[in-house]
């Protein structure tokens, strides 16, 4: 995992390459919705772009049952803290999002993206990183709202 800083929703942003030492289950998302603000044109004809909010509460329900079994669960989208902030509390998430707005991983590891409203985005996809090292990726995650089983399932086989 590269040594890449990122502000985070907790107030202290986050080294990557320092989180995944000891296990990190890091899922890469395209964008929550905002209220107040109307979704970007076409959002809902962009395969896999829809399913962030479930994806993410998927995760806050399995929260416990991950940190059993030694890794820190981490949401990583190209949006500001302060919109993840808003996000985070309003679905009451007990882990932090990361904000990473110049695509900073997606560049490091050449990671999927797509144009979308002018923007450049994430695709979504999911790592689990032990030791430094990216030791399992899912993509594509469909549906959104599984994927934290499919890596409970996995943490636990491991």
């Amino acid at each position: 995992m590269p040594r890449l800083e990122l502000p985070t929703t907790d107030g202290f942003g986050t080294d990557l390459a320092r989180a995944a030492r000891d296990g990190l289950v890091l899922y890469i998302y395209p964008r929550t919705g905002v209220p107040g603000e109307d979704p970007i044109p076409g959002w809902d004809e962009i395969p896999g772009a829809r399913g962030c909010t479930p994806q993410a509460c998927a995760f806050r329900d399995h929260f416990g049952e991950i940190a059993v079994l030694g890794a820190r669960v981490l949401g990583l989208s190209t949006q500001s803290t302060a919109e993840q902030l808003e996000f985070a509390e309003r679905v009451g998430l007990p882990y932090p999002l990361a904000s990473d707005p110049v695509l900073g991983l997606a560049d490091e590891l050449q990671l999927p993206t797509f144009e979308a409203g002018g923007r450049r985005l994430y695709k979504r996809l999911t790592l689990i990183a032990e030791r430094d090292r990216i030791v399992k990726v899912f993509y594509p995650v469909f549906p959104p709202d599984r994927n934290a089983e499919e890596v409970l399932e996995w943490l636990r086989q491991r």
